[in-house]
């Protein structure tokens, strides 16, 4: 019953070399490894997908509003307030519908000449200043720029560095058009 000192150290040895040669729960250490850095990538690959949809999405919503103001059929409908354009912006951004009035701002400029564009800045301190925006669509032949933002929260963190920021994580889109309107009557 009682085993020999010299036996014991022996058998306890080998289950040292055992354990020590086995790889029993090696692949889970290596996903747990593995893992942090793969589902960052992933959530990064989602998230910059994501941008790239809404700003594509809202250059082109912004694009085909911009047109009324190009023809001149905006100025002569009627309504000629920033938050119809923003209406008309938010119809033609299909999918993103029910959030867009709420995250959409306009900034509508006249100028002299090309050469004379300059961009508001309506970001300070990582607030949206919505004072520095205008809405001008200006007449026949004039010179205008439209400028969209739309404001995005952000699912990954770590692009804080990478894009225009509001405080609280969220991300500025900004679609832009400069054109002379068409020479139409109204």
């Amino acid at each position: 019953m009682f085993q020999p000192l010299v036996s014991q150290r022996a058998r306890l040895r080998r289950l040292i070399r055992r354990a020590i040669r086995s790889e029993r729960g090696a692949a889970a250490v290596e996903m747990a490894l593995v893992a942090i850095p793969f589902l960052m990538l992933l959530f990064g690959v989602i998230e910059i997908g994501m941008i790239f949809l809404i700003s594509s999405s809202l250059e082109n919503a912004m694009v085909m509003a911009s047109r009324t103001i190009r023809t001149g059929q905006f100025q002569t409908s009627g309504t000629t307030t920033a938050a119809a354009f923003q209406t008309a912006i938010c119809n033609n951004f299909g999918w993103m519908q029910s959030d867009c009035t709420k995250n959409l701002q306009v900034d509508v400029r006249t100028y002299s000449s090309f050469s004379a564009v300059t961009a508001p800045q309506p970001i300070s301190n990582g607030k949206f200043d919505t004072s520095a925006l205008k809405f001008s669509p200006g007449s026949a032949n004039d010179i205008v720029v439209v400028r969209a933002y739309y404001q995005w929260p952000l699912i990954a963190p770590f692009f804080d560095q990478a894009l225009q920021q509001l405080s609280g994580g969220v991300a500025v889109l900004t679609a832009t058009a400069a054109f002379r309107n068409e020479p139409y009557s109204g």
